[in-house]
């Protein structure tokens, strides 16, 4: 145990002389970060708070220059006050420049309106001619079909009454009142008959049957071709009435893309004579 400890106290000598040397080499008093706080020559390598007016160490927070106390305070305020001047100078002439601009765009202004007046009244003219010849096309085309209705209604009164008339030929030609012996026909089949009804079947009865159903055929032909005929006029009155509205639509477009290039003209030429000033 004594040669351990010995052993260990010398060691321990040892590694605190190297720590001693170590510092006495390597960690001397002016190489601390704090040695300015406890350097006995920090009176003598101190410098004056202030050098000149662009000491870096002059900054906001070392209060050692106030504003105005820079050491070319005269000749600043001089340069300042020539500046001013020039300010002064400049401001009044971009005053009387801005006056004049305002004057003159004012009278560009007037002017424009002037002549946007004009083309709003003659455009408005247009739109009036062009809205009255519209109205009188939409009268036109009312009367004309208030007219195919009137001429279809009497067209339709006179075919009824014809029918009317057919029917009451019908009738008073009918089975029932001249007795034709159609009306003996059994209803159990077309060759059997009612024996206490049949009369017989003349043949000027067949003719009458086949004269009075060509007729009837002829009527119904003569019937049709008089309604395609009246279907045809319509379809034409009705074609005729909306190409005149396609026509008059296809005018006022063109009417407005002529105002509108004219008024594109009026605006190019009005910013060139602005340009040109």
């Amino acid at each position: 145990m004594c040669l351990l400890d010995a052993r260990h106290k010398q060691d321990m000598k040892n590694l605190n002389r190297a720590i001693g040397e170590f510092r006495i080499r390597y960690q001397k008093p002016d190489t601390r970060r704090e040695f300015d706080l406890n350097d006995p020559q920090a009176l003598k390598k101190d410098v004056p708070a202030r050098i000149s007016d662009t000491d870096p160490r002059c900054t906001v927070s070392s209060i050692q220059k106030l504003l105005g106390e820079d050491l070319q305070r005269q000749e600043r305020i001089k340069r300042q006050q020539e500046q001013t001047r020039e300010w002064l100078l400049a401001q009044q002439k971009d005053l009387k420049n801005a006056l004049e601009d305002q004057k003159f765009a004012n009278s560009l202004y007037d002017k424009y309106r002037i002549a946007q007046d004009q083309r709003a009244c003659e455009l408005q003219q247009m739109e009036e001619n062009t809205r009255r010849a519209v109205t009188v096309a939409t009268k036109d085309f009312n009367r004309a079909q208030a007219t195919e209705s009137a001429t279809k209604h009497k067209l339709e009164k006179l075919q009824e009454q014809e029918d009317n008339a057919i029917d009451i030929q019908n009738q008073m030609h009918s089975d029932f009142l001249t007795e034709n012996p159609k009306q003996a026909f059994s209803a159990f089949g077309p060759n059997r008959v009612i024996v206490h009804r049949w009369k017989g079947m003349t043949p000027d009865q067949m003719d009458a049957v086949a004269r009075k159903w060509k007729q009837q055929v002829q009527e119904k032909k003569r019937l049709q071709e008089e309604e395609r005929q009246r279907n045809a006029e319509w379809e034409r009155l009705w074609s005729n009435d909306a190409r005149a509205a396609v026509l008059l639509e296809r005018q006022q477009q063109r009417i407005n893309r002529q105002l509108r290039k004219e008024m594109d003209c009026q605006n190019m030429v009005l910013c060139s004579d602005h340009k040109a000033r």
